[in-house]
């Protein structure tokens, strides 16, 4: 139980409620900044203006699965309020103050730098990311049937990157009867495409290999699918890059050349919110559980 735990869960989407909903069963007493227009109410948790929380009394504070902006905003789904966490505001946490976020950035870095405080990328946790790769694989199969003319069975793919998401990906795809070939640097990723009974290449000869393709489906989050990998590409072909924003592809190249460029970072969020919501859910309490036994240990 969290009994005795002051959360702040500051703005989100539909996963943030599974965490709520989590949370108040443990008991902890939720501050919701960013859900006033829920209709919505949870036992245990006080719908509050980012002004009106006591950061002084603040254990945890828990953001949404990206954070904030660059300029600290924060996504309220669920509020027409404007969010912005400042490093004044983390300043006057206690210091056991804990933050949790799915990713960051170069600003909420600083901010927590700056405040020396501790933040938990959740979705750096090998559990987080295989899980969430579930969802994200059925949101990927939803795309590539919404916008092409053709089925996937016998459909030529290039998987870009074989991390968690690249793995998940290619197997089903594969599973699906699509000709999958897969792109890493790694050389052990190179032995367990070919493990996996699939065509691997190098990264570095991505341009050489996109001619007959027809999706191209990216996991690496920085600038891959460049113009003149995508000059190579049929017409045809669908990209659908799977990185966090940006993504990483030239996609005002891909306009220019009528090739269907997709950005879908968050599937999960938006195919599966309460199964991708339970996900941080379950690891998030299973975390906060932990931490907090540890603190009442050393403080009896």
């Amino acid at each position: 139980m969290l009994t005795g735990l002051n959360i702040a869960v500051i703005g989100g989407d539909a996963r943030q409620l599974e965490v709520i909903r989590k949370l108040t069963e443990l008991d902890a007493k939720l501050f919701l900044v960013g859900f006033d227009q829920l209709d919505h109410g949870f036992t245990g948790a006080a719908k509050l203006k980012l002004a009106e929380v006591k950061f002084e009394g603040i254990d945890v504070i828990i953001l949404p699965v990206p954070g904030t902006n660059i300029e600290g905003h924060v996504d309220t789904i669920f509020s027409n309020e404007e969010v912005v966490l400042t490093e004044e505001i983390i300043a006057r946490t206690p210091p056991h103050c804990i933050i949790y976020s799915g990713i960051s950035n170069p600003y909420l870095d600083g901010i927590i730098d700056g405040t020396n405080r501790e933040l938990v990328q959740l979705f750096e946790r090998d559990d987080v990311a295989i899980y969430n790769s579930i969802p994200t694989v059925e949101g990927t199969i939803m795309m590539a049937i919404q916008h092409t003319d053709f089925t996937i069975h016998g459909s030529r793919i290039a998987v870009l990157g074989l991390g968690r998401v690249g793995m998940s990906v290619a197997r089903t795809f594969s599973a699906l009867g699509a000709k999958v070939k897969v792109g890493a640097r790694k050389s052990s990723h190179i032995a367990r495409i070919i493990e996996m009974g699939l065509e691997s290449f190098q990264l570095e000869d991505l341009e050489n290999e996109v001619s007959q393709i027809d999706i191209c489906i990216n996991t690496i989050p920085y600038h891959i699918v460049t113009a003149k990998v995508i000059s190579k590409m049929p017409a045809h072909t669908l990209i659908i890059d799977l990185a966090s924003k940006p993504g990483g592809t030239d996609f005002k190249y891909a306009e220019k050349r009528g090739i269907k460029a997709l950005l879908a970072p968050g599937l999960p969020g938006i195919v599966a919110p309460k199964t991708a919501g339970q996900i941080v859910a379950n690891v998030l309490a299973a975390l906060l559980t932990e931490e907090f036994s540890k603190r009442k240990g050393s403080s009896s």
